[in-house]
């Protein structure tokens, strides 16, 4: 079990030890570690990989409304990890029968979107394990009345996949670009320098800059590497995406400014030195949120509704997640349906499938999202007929 898919195996005969009492509950655990999945035939570096490192969390709790609440927060955690820090937007919902963890009650996700590739991604997952795991491992309490019950449990994980889900939303083709909120460096100060300029004479100049950024708490650096110039260190800098690069010429000098380019737009604003660190630090703030409403409107481009089956495979064609109605998530057999026939349409339409890689041309329920739009009465479902109850959000998928 050294070797393992997630730690439940591991942790919960432990659980059994440490849980007798209503008084030893909430159990709220996290760990950082290293688990191998095996179930796919080709890796997909950063995004699906046989080994990957990822945050575990696990608890038990006492009653069923106490684990969902924690399941919820959880993934809202996950939420905010992809909005606010990677400015990546995601889709919050419920994973269909079919598509949850294989040992819960219930699975709730939140889904990103590629727009380079026109495909969907899981981007973190919360699970309601009910009493499964419970009862398989005796993982019993005596309540306030002393009485003996089964723990409620969750358990709930994020990988390193989102570095990659990060990289491809925001980057370009001149390579990565951060959102500043995780950059490691917000700013880089590159000089001009030439035969009106001199190492010396601009050294002072920027080392005034870089301390008024760092007093302003910006991540800064100032490069004054003498064996490059300043078109390699502008090339470098942008691949490595920091958000803003400030140029220093020898009129910048005279005239008691910089140069501001911004990576994720290619701005270039001339600014003042005087009061400087305060404005970048408020530029880079814009910048994150400027970020993630780009990659917002991007991904809604792409989100369509649709409720005819002539309409779904076109959408897939046009790199879309598709909304359609559904019967409910616990009808696998035409969730099966819908993947075996889009992947059939899709190669009809001469899509092709690379074997070497682990993506496929058929359509997947990424999830029944929260937010659910008006479902008129006597809507059908887009495979069965059937009346629908509820929207699901379909596309092909890493």
């Amino acid at each position: 079990i050294a070797v393992r898919p997630t730690s439940e195996t591991i942790m919960y005969p432990a659980f059994s030890d440490w849980i007798k009492s209503h008084r030893d509950l909430p159990l709220k655990l996290n760990q950082w570690s290293n688990v191998v999945r095996w179930e796919f035939k080709d890796p997909t570096p950063f995004l699906r990989s046989r080994e990957f490192l990822w945050q575990e969390g696990h608890t038990a709790h006492a009653t069923f409304d106490e684990a969902n609440e924690m399941v919820m927060q959880a993934l809202d955690l996950y939420r905010r990890v992809y909005e606010e820090l990677l400015a990546v937007p995601v889709i919050p919902g419920y994973k269909t029968e079919k598509e949850k963890f294989a040992g819960g009650d219930r699975t709730t996700t939140v889904e990103a979107y590629i727009p380079q590739s026109g495909r969907a991604i899981q981007g973190a997952t919360s699970h309601h394990l009910g009493q499964n795991f419970g009862k398989m491992f005796e993982i019993k309490f005596q309540n306030e009345a002393g009485k003996s019950e089964i723990a409620w449990q969750t358990s709930w994980g994020l990988t390193t996949r989102t570095i990659g889900v990060m990289v491809m939303v925001h980057g370009d083709d001149v390579g990565l670009v951060l959102p500043p909120a995780i950059a490691p460096l917000q700013c880089v100060i590159v000089p001009i320098i030439s035969k009106h300029l001199t190492d010396e004479d601009a050294k002072e100049y920027c080392e005034g800059i870089l301390a008024d950024l760092v007093a302003n708490g910006i991540r800064a650096k100032y490069d004054d590497r003498t064996m490059y110039n300043p078109g390699w260190k502008y090339n470098h800098w942008e691949q490595k995406g920091v958000p803003i690069r400030i140029e220093v010429g020898p009129r910048d000098i005279e005239k008691q400014q910089v140069r501001t380019v911004i990576r994720s737009t290619g701005e270039k604003i001339d600014e003042k030195i005087d009061g400087l660190g305060a404005l970048l630090n408020t530029k880079l703030g814009t910048i994150q949120v400027n970020m993630l409403q780009a990659a917002r409107k991007t991904r809604d481009e792409h989100l369509v509704q649709v409720t005819e089956w002539k309409d779904f495979v076109p959408n897939l064609e046009k790199s879309n997640m598709v909304l359609t109605p559904w019967c409910g998530g616990e009808h696998q057999d035409w969730e099966e349906w819908v993947k075996n026939k889009s992947r059939e349409e899709s190669l009809a339409e001469g899509e092709e499938e690379d074997a070497q890689t682990a993506t496929s041309v058929a359509a997947k329920t990424l999830c029944i999202p929260f937010t659910q739009p008006d479902l008129p009465k006597g809507t059908k479902c887009i495979a069965s007929g059937m009346d629908a109850t509820c929207w699901v959000l379909w596309g092909r998928s890493y």
